[in-house]
């Protein structure tokens, strides 16, 4: 079989992703800088394309079906013909490990979705040089061979060409040796050479019991702010600015790198204690906090570090630098513009962060989530005038877990979206089965929390009518219940979707209201039915008996807006009754009961309670 190119002047690219958007994206960009583009969504397209013209680059994602990217790349690698092709990993996973993995199975690089044009552009220009530059090495050194055979009578004249071809071949390795160990755009050596240099000082801490070292990760705050407001362009030279102001920081002695994105590591080497490491990240953050003057711009930026203490026990370089990671974030949580260090416990809590996250997608598969229900209360008949509907995890083998466990993992995830809408239909049609009984009111509501990713969904309308539709509920009995944290950002596409859902007669409840930002102009933009009133204040209005905190106020709030008020976490007789007092219309909380299983529910409509 032979190969040619089609155009000897363009290079040519393989794009392998099973996602058609990033397929186009990515042949766009390249297309437009005249590289010749072909794309593959799998394995088996992939191979035709190769055997019907081999590329100079594959960009190849890593997730996904049937033959993952690490496969792809290890199934090239082993047929002779596209052994040498260089292999580019981009995909969303971030994790040091993906990383580590991508480079084991004979990837050259590592671009993390999303991904910056510039950055692709250089990333590719950079592979294709240094394949341009492996192949005319091959080609010098197929020369020289072919010369010695020809040309063996002039021996002395050969041996000194080929000393000088030797010579060149030697400037040209480490020229790319070079290349492939730093940064492009900062010139910083970068992870992999960060990497190597992190196992040899870990080498080096086990045989000299007196050598100590430390790690930081350094992350930019709002980086992104910067790189999406100004352009690019403007973030590479803020990223030049940065490199420079950090080796301004350091000893010669140190290594900094910057390790992708806007993420930069330092090794610390021959220290005394960790003191001097935090020393330094102090002294970083106190340069860094002063202004970066631009050729445009003048703009601020901070880090968030992580310091991580060179244990010799560690068994790899990557697990140092994931811990001094773990800190980073740690850094982030506690307010950003600050260093945190790293203790074991931190990777301990990853850890079960990420067995959370596993637990929880077999059990989205496993249908293992139960609804259980609260009755909320009118506080003008005193009877039951609907239920929260509220999400219970039945573990296999930890048994039920509250959704203060796991909610946020979910949320973090994007697994929220599956729960919130299985909650949803399994609300409505509980709904539909209790109405048909005899004994149940016909005004009863059912409420259902939904999460503000959930309104992210570009066919998030399109699901609630398909379940209206699925369940026969009728929408004005279907009540839902959101955060301000839903309408703080894109306050107009959710005024829109909040108006859409008015329309179909579904009431808006704002939760947890008074804990937020509790700004009375959203209650006056978006179309609310009612504010919930948290359990917090409720509950301080024994403790301040003379004007009870803020719960009249609240009560106030609502019906001079039109909208009712509905109070939770009510425990006590003497809570019920200042409620009472105060107008309040709806209540819910121990008192009345305890959420209870969707089995109990008919029995305790028909029993009809009354306060």
């Amino acid at each position: 079989m032979t190969y040619k190119q089609l155009d000897p002047y363009k290079k040519d690219i393989l794009i392998i992703d099973d996602m058609a958007d990033n397929l186009r994206v990515l042949s766009s960009i390249l297309s437009r800088e005249g590289y010749n583009v072909r794309k593959a969504l799998n394995w088996q397209m992939a191979w035709t394309a190769c055997q019907t013209l081999l590329p100079d680059l594959i960009l190849l994602d890593i997730m996904m079906p049937e033959v993952d990217g690490y496969e792809v790349c290890q199934r090239f690698k082993a047929w002779e013909l596209t052994a040498d092709i260089p292999v580019i990993f981009i995909s969303a996973l971030d994790d040091v490990f993906d990383k580590v993995k991508a480079f084991k199975f004979g990837g050259v690089d590592y671009i993390t979705k999303p991904f910056e044009l510039e950055e692709v552009l250089v990333r590719v220009k950079n592979q294709l040089e240094l394949r341009s530059a492996r192949l005319e090495v091959l080609t010098l050194n197929a020369q020289l061979e072919q010369r010695v055979k020809q040309r063996t009578w002039e021996l002395e004249k050969a041996l000194q060409k080929l000393q000088i071809e030797i010579n060149a071949r030697q400037k040209l390795q480490n020229k790319l040796l070079d290349m492939a160990m730093h940064d492009a755009l900062t010139g910083l050596p970068n992870r992999i050479l960060f990497i190597r240099r992190l196992e040899k000082a870990l080498n080096r801490s086990k045989e000299e019991s007196n050598y100590q070292f430390a790690v930081l990760f350094l992350d930019c705050d709002r980086f992104k702010v910067i790189n999406d407001s100004l352009g690019h362009l403007v973030g590479d030279e803020l990223l030049i600015a940065i490199s420079r102001r950090l080796q301004a920081c350091l000893a010669p002695e140190a290594t900094l790198a910057r390790l992708g994105g806007d993420e930069f590591g330092i090794l610390l080497d021959s220290l005394r204690d960790i003191r001097m490491a935090i020393h330094v990240a102090e002294y970083i953050l106190q340069q860094l906090s002063k202004t970066f003057k631009l050729s445009r711009y003048e703009v601020f930026m901070n880090v968030s570090i992580g310091i991580n203490w060179g244990n010799k026990d560690y068994d790899r370089p990557e697990y140092l630098l994931r811990d001094a990671d773990t800190a980073m974030y740690r850094a982030k949580d506690l307010g950003r513009a600050r260093y945190h260090v790293f203790d074991p416990a931190m990777h301990e809590e990853v850890t079960k962060a990420l067995e959370m996250e596993n637990d929880l997608r077999r059990a989205i598969e496993r249908q293992e989530f139960l609804v259980y229900y609260q009755p909320i209360i009118s506080l003008k008949t005193g009877k039951i005038s609907g239920f929260e509907a509220l999400v219970r995890w039945q573990h296999p083998t930890n048994g039920l877990i509250s959704p203060i466990d796991f909610i946020p993992v979910a949320e973090e995830t994007g697994l929220i979206n599956a729960i919130n809408t299985w909650v949803l239909q399994s609300a409505c049609q509980q709904l539909r089965i209790w109405k048909s009984h005899p004994a149940t009111p016909t005004n009863l509501t059912i409420n259902v929390n939904l999460s503000a990713k959930l309104f992210l969904q570009p066919n998030f309308i399109e699901q609630i009518d398909q379940i209206i539709a699925d369940t026969q509920v009728n929408p004005a009995s279907l009540e839902l219940e959101i955060t301000e944290s839903v309408i703080m950002e894109n306050n107009n596409e959710i005024n829109i979707i909040l108006q859409q859902l008015k329309a179909r007669k579904i009431k808006l409840i704002m939760d947890d209201f008074g804990t937020g930002y509790s700004s009375l102009s959203y209650l006056h933009i978006f179309p609310f039915n009612a504010l919930k009133i948290d359990k917090s204040f409720v509950k301080r209005m024994q403790d301040n008996q003379e004007n009870m905190g803020l719960v009249p106020a609240m009560i106030g709030i609502a019906a001079s807006m039109g909208m009712t008020a509905i109070a939770e976490g009510v425990e006590t007789q003497e809570q019920l009754e200042q409620l009472k007092s105060l107008k309040c219309d709806f209540a819910q909380g121990f008192l009345f009961s305890k959420p209870i299983e969707q089995k109990l529910v008919l029995d305790f409509i028909i029993s009809a309670p009354q306060w």
